[in-house]
């Protein structure tokens, strides 16, 4: 159903280890995230933010619990499952920007594609419409080393947003860059979820930046502590 939420945790729990060493980073996690929703993640280091972030990527696995994603069960999927649920749902921003650095911008955005097997044209044509997303069309041929720190994570969204995910996660996307270029980012993520209707889910630890979601889901010691909304700027 259209109302249905796009993603749906139940009863997550995370375990790292076995025995005595056994370490429980997530305790039994519930959370709904609605289409086209603003979710900001926050929390402590060591709060299971980064946990649920990555079995909400499908890099990690619960040690139990459902994963809903469209109403079917992530934690069912095999490996190879799980990484095409990747390239054809989701978009990754990192702090770290993760560009290529001997390649163009273009040649950045384009990778998703290229690992899709889309031919060259395609290639091109995709690319170039998500780097004019974020203002960076001008600058296609520039390298990383050509780039301010604010352009590079530009291109990291353009990559990021090239197939046209329904979700983006981001880790930290402002964590590299001053307050000026990280409030740049910012409003260019809320115009990406308002006018493509991308959902985004952010971990940060900056307030001033997760004032910019929707949702704030507050992590600790491994639980959901509580969940506001209306934060939205």
């Amino acid at each position: 159903m259209a109302n249905d939420p796009i993603i749906r945790l139940r009863r997550i729990v995370k375990t790292y280890g076995t025995g005595a060493t056994a370490f429980q980073a997530l305790k039994g996690i519930d959370l709904d995230i609605a289409r086209g929703d603003f979710v900001a993640v926050m929390g402590p280091s060591g709060s299971g933010k980064s946990t649920a972030m990555n079995i909400l990527g499908c890099l990690d696995m619960p040690t139990s619990g459902e994963y809903l994603f469209h109403g079917h069960h992530v934690e069912t999927l095999d490996r190879d499952q799980r990484a095409l649920l990747r390239r054809r749902y989701l978009g990754f921003v990192f702090q770290g920007f993760n560009l290529l650095s001997r390649t163009t911008a273009l040649e950045n955005v384009e990778l998703p594609l290229l690992y899709r097997g889309e031919d060259r044209h395609v290639r091109y044509d995709h690319g170039m419409a998500a780097l004019d997303k974020v203002g960076l069309k001008p600058w296609w041929d520039h390298t990383p080393a050509e780039l301010s720190g604010g352009q590079q994570q530009r291109v990291a969204i353009a990559r990021a947003i090239v197939t046209n995910p329904d979700v983006l996660l981001a880790d930290e996307p402002t964590g590299n860059l001053d307050t000026e270029r990280s409030i740049e980012i910012m409003e260019l993520l809320t115009d990406l979820n308002r006018s493509a209707g991308i959902t985004v889910i952010m971990v940060t630890h900056e307030p001033e930046m997760a004032a910019f979601a929707r949702t704030i889901v507050h992590f600790r010691d491994g639980v959901v502590e509580r969940i506001e909304t209306g934060g939205a700027h």
